[in-house]
């Protein structure tokens, strides 16, 4: 259905959101997507024999540009896709193509934009210059801005956000749940200070399993053990809370300390039920 949207001028969308369980699933599909789009062959796009469909197979197209995480000097990826990144490709979209009728930027890892980044490309999905794609590609949507997502137009691929967690996302939320029904300050604090060093993805993840499993408890689809509705409610306000703070990029290491702080109303630490 993708590629159809891409066939003719007036059916092409200026962005799409890309969504896979996998990253480099999300990124062939942008490729895919990207050769249909400077494709200059006849018929069904993309045709795979032009010039600009053998070119952009070949990752040499000049008109298809790839944005992702910077390096270090150590050769390591940085954590964001920072904001100069995003004005360079702001900068470099009013230039016509090269070569193909327009030009496509695929952004990989689109959820590692941080805050500044997010809103600049905000802006250019708003305002897109003539004759320009972009392709967001992403494993965890819920990490971009909704006005971000209500831009463009998206490509599921099966198995994203909410459809699937992960076997880490699973494990950590059962783990917090078990140290939490132990009404142990010190231990919920223990847990969440062994667990702070995962990174901003794997968070999302788990705060997404973690409210997940708590949905299942309100509705009894399964064991609560010793929390209460009250509880399990205020703990879904917590988990949107820290989704929140992440979409601003806020430190994972802060948000297990909110957890730490909080996910323990102070009428549970140590008392029974009555």
């Amino acid at each position: 259905m993708a590629r159809d949207m891409l066939e003719t001028n007036d059916r092409v969308p200026h962005a799409c959101l890309i969504c896979a369980p996998g990253g480099e699933l999300a990124l062939r599909k942008a490729k895919e997507l990207a050769a249909a789009a400077v494709c200059s062959g006849t018929g069904r796009k993309p045709c795979g024999l032009c010039r600009d469909c053998r070119k952009a197979a070949a990752d040499v197209h000049p008109d298809v540009i790839t944005v992702a995480r910077a390096q270090d000097d150590k050769g390591r990826r940085k954590q964001n896709i920072t904001v100069d990144q995003i004005r360079a490709l702001a900068a470099d979209a009013v230039v016509l193509p090269n070569e193909a009728q327009r030009k496509v930027y695929i952004l990989d890892e689109a959820e590692t934009m941080n805050s500044a980044a997010q809103n600049a490309a905000l802006k250019l999905l708003e305002e897109p210059p003539k004759n320009v794609v972009f392709l967001l590609c992403t494993t965890r949507p819920m990490l971009l801005l909704p006005t971000v997502r209500s831009r463009c137009a998206l490509v599921k691929l099966g198995g994203t956000e909410g459809e699937a967690e992960t076997d880490e996302a699973g494990e950590l939320a059962s783990g917090f749940l078990k140290a939490l029904n132990t009404r142990d300050e010190a231990q919920v604090l223990r847990w969440c200070v062994q667990n702070e060093g995962i990174d901003p993805q794997t968070m999302a993840a788990f705060l997404e399993a973690l409210r997940g499993r708590l949905t299942d408890m309100l509705c009894l689809r399964q064991k609560s053990g010793r929390l209460t509705r009250r509880d399990m409610l205020e703990l879904c306000r917590l988990c949107d809370r820290c989704a929140g703070y992440l979409k601003v990029n806020t430190n994972v290491k802060q948000l297990f300390g909110l957890l730490a702080v909080d996910a323990l109303p102070d009428g549970n630490r140590g008392n029974a039920i009555d």
